[in-house]
Protein backbone atom coordinates (compact mmCIF):
# COMPACT_ATOMS: atom_id res chain seq x y z
CA UNK A 1 0.00 0.00 0.00
CA UNK A 2 1.59 3.60 -1.09
CA UNK A 3 2.10 5.38 1.93
CA UNK A 4 3.13 9.24 0.64
CA UNK A 5 2.09 10.75 -2.58
CA UNK A 6 4.38 13.32 -3.32
CA UNK A 7 6.43 13.75 -6.92
CA UNK A 8 6.66 17.61 -6.23
CA UNK A 9 10.34 19.03 -5.37
CA UNK A 10 9.68 21.59 -2.39
CA UNK A 11 11.78 24.77 -2.34
CA UNK A 12 11.57 27.53 0.22
CA UNK A 13 12.76 31.49 -0.41
CA UNK A 14 12.40 34.43 1.30
CA UNK A 15 11.72 36.81 -1.65
CA UNK A 16 10.35 36.38 -5.33
CA UNK A 17 13.47 37.37 -6.45
CA UNK A 18 15.93 34.99 -4.78
CA UNK A 19 13.55 32.04 -6.67
CA UNK A 20 13.98 34.06 -10.26
CA UNK A 21 18.10 33.83 -9.28
CA UNK A 22 18.01 29.66 -8.79
CA UNK A 23 15.51 28.95 -10.67
CA UNK A 24 16.85 31.51 -14.32
CA UNK A 25 13.80 32.70 -15.93
CA UNK A 26 13.89 32.80 -20.10
CA UNK A 27 12.04 33.89 -22.90
CA UNK A 28 11.03 30.42 -22.66
CA UNK A 29 9.05 30.06 -19.68
CA UNK A 30 5.07 31.10 -19.62
CA UNK A 31 4.97 33.50 -15.99
CA UNK A 32 0.75 32.91 -15.19
CA UNK A 33 0.07 35.48 -12.14
CA UNK A 34 -2.48 38.23 -10.92
CA UNK A 35 -1.58 41.67 -12.16
CA UNK A 36 -1.83 43.04 -8.76
CA UNK A 37 0.83 40.71 -7.17
CA UNK A 38 3.21 41.34 -11.07
CA UNK A 39 2.92 44.92 -10.51
CA UNK A 40 4.57 45.44 -6.73
CA UNK A 41 6.82 41.87 -6.92
CA UNK A 42 7.98 41.14 -9.95
CA UNK A 43 7.91 43.82 -12.59
CA UNK A 44 10.53 45.69 -11.20
CA UNK A 45 12.95 42.87 -11.94
CA UNK A 46 12.03 43.07 -15.59
CA UNK A 47 11.81 39.40 -16.08
CA UNK A 48 12.51 38.02 -19.85
CA UNK A 49 9.04 35.53 -19.75
CA UNK A 50 5.68 36.02 -21.28
CA UNK A 51 3.32 37.27 -19.04
CA UNK A 52 -0.56 36.39 -18.40
CA UNK A 53 -2.43 37.93 -16.00
CA UNK A 54 -5.44 35.38 -14.67
CA UNK A 55 -8.14 38.67 -14.77
CA UNK A 56 -8.02 38.68 -18.68
CA UNK A 57 -9.71 35.23 -18.08
CA UNK A 58 -12.27 35.68 -15.07
CA UNK A 59 -12.20 36.97 -11.42
CA UNK A 60 -14.45 34.01 -9.69
CA UNK A 61 -12.77 30.70 -8.95
CA UNK A 62 -11.98 29.10 -11.99
CA UNK A 63 -14.86 27.50 -14.75
CA UNK A 64 -15.13 25.87 -17.52
CA UNK A 65 -15.31 28.59 -19.62
CA UNK A 66 -12.04 30.17 -18.20
CA UNK A 67 -10.49 27.24 -19.07
CA UNK A 68 -11.55 26.98 -22.43
CA UNK A 69 -10.82 30.68 -23.17
CA UNK A 70 -6.81 30.35 -22.18
CA UNK A 71 -6.10 27.37 -23.76
CA UNK A 72 -7.75 28.47 -26.98
CA UNK A 73 -4.73 31.58 -26.28
CA UNK A 74 -1.94 29.06 -24.76
CA UNK A 75 -2.24 26.87 -28.02
CA UNK A 76 -0.76 29.17 -30.24
CA UNK A 77 2.22 30.60 -28.02
CA UNK A 78 5.55 28.32 -28.10
CA UNK A 79 6.83 27.62 -23.80
CA UNK A 80 8.68 25.18 -21.94
CA UNK A 81 7.85 26.02 -18.87
CA UNK A 82 4.72 27.59 -17.04
CA UNK A 83 5.63 29.51 -13.41
CA UNK A 84 2.31 30.17 -11.46
CA UNK A 85 1.96 32.60 -9.09
CA UNK A 86 -0.96 33.17 -7.29
CA UNK A 87 -3.94 31.70 -5.38
CA UNK A 88 -6.16 28.51 -5.93
CA UNK A 89 -7.63 29.54 -9.17
CA UNK A 90 -4.29 30.66 -11.10
CA UNK A 91 -2.76 26.83 -9.47
CA UNK A 92 -5.52 24.93 -10.42
CA UNK A 93 -5.35 26.23 -14.08
CA UNK A 94 -1.63 26.12 -14.32
CA UNK A 95 -2.33 22.29 -13.91
CA UNK A 96 -3.90 22.31 -16.92
CA UNK A 97 -1.51 25.32 -18.79
CA UNK A 98 1.24 22.51 -18.52
CA UNK A 99 -1.01 19.98 -19.76
CA UNK A 100 -1.84 18.64 -23.40
CA UNK A 101 -5.08 20.92 -23.67
CA UNK A 102 -8.73 19.72 -24.60
CA UNK A 103 -10.86 21.39 -27.15
CA UNK A 104 -13.27 21.62 -24.52
CA UNK A 105 -12.41 20.72 -20.59
CA UNK A 106 -15.75 19.63 -19.89
CA UNK A 107 -14.62 16.50 -21.61
CA UNK A 108 -11.88 15.71 -18.13
CA UNK A 109 -14.86 16.39 -16.08
CA UNK A 110 -17.76 14.95 -16.66
CA UNK A 111 -19.34 11.91 -15.52
CA UNK A 112 -17.42 9.54 -17.95
CA UNK A 113 -14.66 11.35 -19.40
CA UNK A 114 -13.40 11.30 -22.72
CA UNK A 115 -10.30 13.36 -21.97
CA UNK A 116 -7.10 12.73 -19.65
CA UNK A 117 -4.41 14.81 -18.52
CA UNK A 118 -0.77 14.52 -19.98
CA UNK A 119 1.88 16.72 -18.15
CA UNK A 120 3.73 18.21 -21.17
CA UNK A 121 5.23 21.20 -19.56
CA UNK A 122 7.42 21.64 -17.09
CA UNK A 123 5.40 23.55 -14.61
CA UNK A 124 6.69 25.47 -11.11
CA UNK A 125 4.02 26.54 -8.34
CA UNK A 126 4.30 29.13 -5.93
CA UNK A 127 1.20 29.65 -3.94
CA UNK A 128 0.25 33.13 -2.57
CA UNK A 129 -2.41 31.54 0.13
CA UNK A 130 -2.18 29.61 2.81
CA UNK A 131 -4.87 27.59 2.14
CA UNK A 132 -5.37 25.30 -0.95
CA UNK A 133 -1.74 23.34 -0.49
CA UNK A 134 -2.58 22.58 -4.25
CA UNK A 135 0.91 23.12 -5.16
CA UNK A 136 1.87 19.56 -3.67
CA UNK A 137 -1.46 17.84 -4.90
CA UNK A 138 -3.12 15.99 -8.58
CA UNK A 139 -5.58 17.88 -8.20
CA UNK A 140 -7.59 20.68 -10.18
CA UNK A 141 -10.81 22.08 -9.52
CA UNK A 142 -13.42 23.79 -11.90
CA UNK A 143 -16.58 24.97 -11.58
CA UNK A 144 -19.04 23.59 -14.59
CA UNK A 145 -21.13 26.05 -15.84
CA UNK A 146 -23.50 23.05 -17.60
CA UNK A 147 -24.06 21.26 -14.39
CA UNK A 148 -23.89 24.52 -12.04
CA UNK A 149 -21.46 22.70 -9.73
CA UNK A 150 -17.74 23.06 -8.78
CA UNK A 151 -15.87 19.10 -9.16
CA UNK A 152 -12.17 17.99 -9.07
CA UNK A 153 -9.69 15.69 -11.40
CA UNK A 154 -7.17 14.22 -9.61
CA UNK A 155 -4.50 12.59 -12.18
CA UNK A 156 -1.14 12.30 -11.45
CA UNK A 157 -0.39 14.10 -14.55
CA UNK A 158 -1.89 16.99 -12.71
CA UNK A 159 1.24 17.45 -10.03
CA UNK A 160 3.03 19.88 -10.04
CA UNK A 161 7.33 19.78 -11.00
CA UNK A 162 8.08 21.88 -8.15
CA UNK A 163 6.33 23.74 -5.46
CA UNK A 164 8.41 26.63 -3.97
CA UNK A 165 6.90 28.36 -0.64
CA UNK A 166 7.64 32.47 -0.40
CA UNK A 167 5.90 33.38 2.82
CA UNK A 168 6.11 37.33 1.44
CA UNK A 169 3.99 36.56 -0.71
CA UNK A 170 0.69 35.99 2.08
CA UNK A 171 1.22 39.49 3.24
CA UNK A 172 -0.68 41.03 0.35
CA UNK A 173 -3.47 38.79 1.43
CA UNK A 174 -6.46 40.91 2.93
CA UNK A 175 -7.86 39.69 6.30
CA UNK A 176 -10.55 37.55 5.06
CA UNK A 177 -8.92 35.24 2.32
CA UNK A 178 -6.67 34.94 4.91
CA UNK A 179 -8.85 33.26 7.46
CA UNK A 180 -10.68 31.95 5.08
CA UNK A 181 -7.54 29.78 3.48
CA UNK A 182 -5.83 28.82 6.48
CA UNK A 183 -9.20 27.61 7.87
CA UNK A 184 -9.18 25.43 4.83
CA UNK A 185 -5.53 24.38 5.13
CA UNK A 186 -6.41 23.15 8.85
CA UNK A 187 -9.80 21.06 7.86
CA UNK A 188 -7.52 19.59 4.72
CA UNK A 189 -4.91 18.55 7.59
CA UNK A 190 -8.04 17.05 9.90
CA UNK A 191 -9.91 15.68 7.13
CA UNK A 192 -7.25 13.95 5.74
CA UNK A 193 -6.44 12.21 9.12
CA UNK A 194 -9.81 10.50 9.72
CA UNK A 195 -10.54 9.49 6.63
CA UNK A 196 -10.35 6.19 5.93
CA UNK A 197 -7.45 6.36 2.98
CA UNK A 198 -5.27 7.74 5.57
CA UNK A 199 -1.56 6.41 6.02
CA UNK A 200 1.09 6.58 8.83
CA UNK A 201 2.80 8.98 6.51
CA UNK A 202 -0.11 11.25 5.73
CA UNK A 203 -1.12 11.19 8.86
CA UNK A 204 2.32 12.49 10.24
CA UNK A 205 1.94 15.59 7.82
CA UNK A 206 -1.58 16.27 8.73
CA UNK A 207 -0.74 16.72 13.00
CA UNK A 208 2.13 18.46 12.18
CA UNK A 209 -0.19 20.72 10.04
CA UNK A 210 -2.82 21.09 12.34
CA UNK A 211 -0.21 22.13 15.42
CA UNK A 212 1.31 24.85 13.35
CA UNK A 213 -1.91 26.35 12.47
CA UNK A 214 -4.12 26.18 15.29
CA UNK A 215 -0.86 27.90 17.58
CA UNK A 216 -0.99 30.11 14.57
CA UNK A 217 -4.87 31.07 15.29
CA UNK A 218 -4.22 30.99 19.65
CA UNK A 219 -1.74 33.46 18.63
CA UNK A 220 -4.33 35.87 17.04
CA UNK A 221 -6.86 34.95 19.56
CA UNK A 222 -4.76 35.97 22.08
CA UNK A 223 -2.54 38.90 20.32
CA UNK A 224 -4.71 40.41 17.62
CA UNK A 225 -5.03 39.41 13.81
CA UNK A 226 -1.42 41.42 13.21
CA UNK A 227 0.00 38.70 15.23
CA UNK A 228 -0.07 36.72 11.75
CA UNK A 229 2.44 39.03 10.61
CA UNK A 230 5.00 37.50 12.95
CA UNK A 231 4.13 33.64 11.53
CA UNK A 232 4.05 33.85 7.95
CA UNK A 233 6.05 31.25 7.60
CA UNK A 234 4.60 28.74 10.37
CA UNK A 235 1.04 29.44 8.17
CA UNK A 236 2.40 29.06 4.31
CA UNK A 237 4.26 25.37 6.29
CA UNK A 238 1.16 24.64 7.61
CA UNK A 239 -0.99 24.91 4.42
CA UNK A 240 2.09 22.81 2.83
CA UNK A 241 2.00 19.83 5.19
CA UNK A 242 -1.59 19.83 5.02
CA UNK A 243 -1.72 19.70 1.16
CA UNK A 244 0.80 16.35 1.16
CA UNK A 245 -1.36 15.10 3.88
CA UNK A 246 -4.58 15.26 1.75
CA UNK A 247 -2.74 14.72 -1.11
CA UNK A 248 -2.49 11.54 0.27
CA UNK A 249 -5.43 10.85 3.06
CA UNK A 250 -7.81 13.03 0.85
CA UNK A 251 -10.74 14.83 2.05
CA UNK A 252 -14.15 13.62 3.00
CA UNK A 253 -17.28 15.18 3.85
CA UNK A 254 -16.90 18.61 4.86
CA UNK A 255 -15.32 19.02 1.03
CA UNK A 256 -18.34 17.06 -0.65
CA UNK A 257 -20.61 18.94 1.46
CA UNK A 258 -19.49 22.65 -0.04
CA UNK A 259 -18.82 22.10 -3.39
CA UNK A 260 -22.52 22.37 -3.53
CA UNK A 261 -22.44 25.63 -1.93
CA UNK A 262 -19.77 27.13 -3.83
CA UNK A 263 -21.22 25.96 -7.21
CA UNK A 264 -24.65 26.97 -6.37
CA UNK A 265 -24.04 30.12 -4.23
CA UNK A 266 -20.70 30.96 -5.55
CA UNK A 267 -19.51 30.76 -2.05
CA UNK A 268 -15.75 31.24 -2.01
CA UNK A 269 -13.98 27.26 -1.63
CA UNK A 270 -12.41 28.03 2.08
CA UNK A 271 -15.51 29.93 3.21
CA UNK A 272 -18.00 27.05 1.92
CA UNK A 273 -15.90 24.91 4.27
CA UNK A 274 -15.72 26.87 7.01
CA UNK A 275 -19.38 26.93 7.08
CA UNK A 276 -19.84 23.04 7.21
CA UNK A 277 -16.50 22.35 9.38
CA UNK A 278 -17.50 21.88 12.86
CA UNK A 279 -20.86 20.88 12.12
CA UNK A 280 -19.45 17.48 10.24
CA UNK A 281 -16.90 17.14 12.83
CA UNK A 282 -19.16 17.06 15.97
CA UNK A 283 -21.53 14.43 13.91
CA UNK A 284 -18.36 12.23 12.51
CA UNK A 285 -17.61 12.36 16.61
CA UNK A 286 -20.57 11.48 18.27
CA UNK A 287 -20.76 8.58 15.84
CA UNK A 288 -17.60 7.04 16.75
CA UNK A 289 -16.23 9.21 19.43
CA UNK A 290 -13.15 6.19 20.13
CA UNK A 291 -11.38 5.74 16.61
CA UNK A 292 -8.66 8.32 15.14
CA UNK A 293 -10.98 11.15 15.82
CA UNK A 294 -10.04 10.84 19.25
CA UNK A 295 -6.37 11.72 18.23
CA UNK A 296 -7.37 14.85 16.60
CA UNK A 297 -9.49 16.09 19.37
CA UNK A 298 -6.65 15.60 21.98
CA UNK A 299 -4.41 17.54 19.66
CA UNK A 300 -7.18 20.26 19.16
CA UNK A 301 -7.86 20.23 23.03
CA UNK A 302 -4.27 20.51 24.02
CA UNK A 303 -3.79 23.56 22.16
CA UNK A 304 -6.73 25.10 23.23
CA UNK A 305 -5.87 23.97 26.94
CA UNK A 306 -9.38 22.00 27.39
CA UNK A 307 -9.41 18.96 28.81
CA UNK A 308 -11.61 16.50 27.14
CA UNK A 309 -11.61 14.52 23.89
CA UNK A 310 -15.38 14.68 23.08
CA UNK A 311 -17.47 16.50 20.29
CA UNK A 312 -17.71 19.91 22.67
CA UNK A 313 -13.85 20.30 21.46
CA UNK A 314 -15.35 21.82 18.59
CA UNK A 315 -17.55 23.80 20.65
CA UNK A 316 -14.34 25.95 21.44
CA UNK A 317 -12.50 25.68 18.06
CA UNK A 318 -15.53 27.25 16.44
CA UNK A 319 -15.35 29.79 19.06
CA UNK A 320 -11.82 30.27 18.68
CA UNK A 321 -12.17 30.67 15.43
CA UNK A 322 -15.68 33.14 15.16
CA UNK A 323 -13.66 35.51 17.51
CA UNK A 324 -11.21 35.54 14.48
CA UNK A 325 -13.90 35.47 11.27
CA UNK A 326 -17.62 34.99 11.79
CA UNK A 327 -18.78 31.66 10.24
CA UNK A 328 -21.94 32.73 8.18
CA UNK A 329 -25.25 30.55 9.09
CA UNK A 330 -26.15 28.77 5.06
CA UNK A 331 -29.35 30.85 4.88
CA UNK A 332 -27.24 34.15 4.75
CA UNK A 333 -25.85 32.99 1.10
CA UNK A 334 -29.59 32.08 0.27
CA UNK A 335 -29.67 28.59 1.29
CA UNK A 336 -33.28 27.32 2.63
CA UNK A 337 -34.44 23.95 3.66
CA UNK A 338 -35.56 22.95 -0.32
CA UNK A 339 -31.66 23.77 -1.15
CA UNK A 340 -30.61 21.95 1.24
CA UNK A 341 -32.95 19.18 -0.24
CA UNK A 342 -31.36 19.83 -3.41
CA UNK A 343 -27.85 20.23 -2.13
CA UNK A 344 -28.09 16.79 -0.58
CA UNK A 345 -29.18 15.47 -3.66
CA UNK A 346 -25.87 16.84 -5.63
CA UNK A 347 -23.31 15.32 -3.05
CA UNK A 348 -24.63 12.13 -3.39
CA UNK A 349 -24.90 11.86 -7.15
CA UNK A 350 -22.14 13.57 -8.29
CA UNK A 351 -19.29 13.57 -4.84
CA UNK A 352 -17.96 10.25 -4.50
CA UNK A 353 -14.79 10.59 -4.47
CA UNK A 354 -15.10 12.33 -1.31
CA UNK A 355 -17.91 10.66 -0.05
CA UNK A 356 -16.35 6.98 -0.10
CA UNK A 357 -13.52 8.40 2.19
CA UNK A 358 -15.70 9.52 5.19
CA UNK A 359 -14.95 8.75 8.43
CA UNK A 360 -17.93 7.16 9.17
CA UNK A 361 -20.65 5.67 6.73
CA UNK A 362 -22.97 8.42 5.48
CA UNK A 363 -26.47 8.43 3.46
CA UNK A 364 -28.65 11.01 2.02
CA UNK A 365 -30.57 11.57 5.31
CA UNK A 366 -27.22 12.29 7.32
CA UNK A 367 -25.97 14.94 4.49
CA UNK A 368 -29.17 16.58 4.37
CA UNK A 369 -29.46 17.08 7.95
CA UNK A 370 -26.07 18.71 8.48
CA UNK A 371 -27.15 20.89 5.84
CA UNK A 372 -30.45 22.13 8.05
CA UNK A 373 -28.04 22.09 11.15
CA UNK A 374 -26.07 24.36 9.41
CA UNK A 375 -28.61 27.09 8.14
Amino acid sequence: MRQLLLKTDIHKFDTFKEFVEEFKLTEDDLLFTNEWLYKPYMEHLNLPCQVYFQEQYGLTEPTDIMYNSIMADLKKLNYKRIIAVGGGTVVDMAKWMASEMPDDIYDAYKLNPTFFPKHIKELVIIPTTCGTGSEVTNIAMIYLTKENTKKGCANNELFADYAVLIPEFLKTLPYNPFMYSAIDALIHAVESYVGRRYTDASRLFGKRAIELLMNGFKKMVEEGPDARFEILEDFSIGSNYAGIAFGTGGCNAVHAMSFPLGGMFHVAHGESNYALFTTVMKFYARKNPTGAIKDINRVLADILGLDTDGPEVYDALEEALCSLIRRKPLREYGVNEEICAEMADLVIEQQQRLMTNTYVEMDYNDVYNLYLQCL
